[in-house]
């Protein structure tokens, strides 16, 4: 449906894959900080939450400049023989 839609399929799968990192650090789910959470049971969450702030700042970063510039993520892909 995404390559009927005009998008790469390979820059599509990148998009997702982000998305999908940055839902696994995030509430309601974050799955990956109350996995932390449990390992470090000394540590409040709310300092686990604030730790990963840069991490999905930096993330958010990376999805608007592949959002604007698609070119990045297809770069290497492009090299390949095919």
């Amino acid at each position: 449906m995404m390559m009927n839609l005009g998008f790469d399929p390979i820059w599509f799968g990148v998009i997702i894959t982000l998305f999908m990192e940055m839902s696994l650090i995030t509430p309601p789910v974050g799955m990956n900080v109350f996995v932390l959470s449990g390992v470090a049971r000394d540590v409040p969450m709310a300092v686990i939450f604030r730790g990963i702030l840069p991490f999905f700042l930096a993330m958010v970063v990376c999805l608007v400049l592949l959002i604007l510039a698609p070119q990045i993520s297809l770069f290497l892909p492009g090299t390949m023989s095919r």
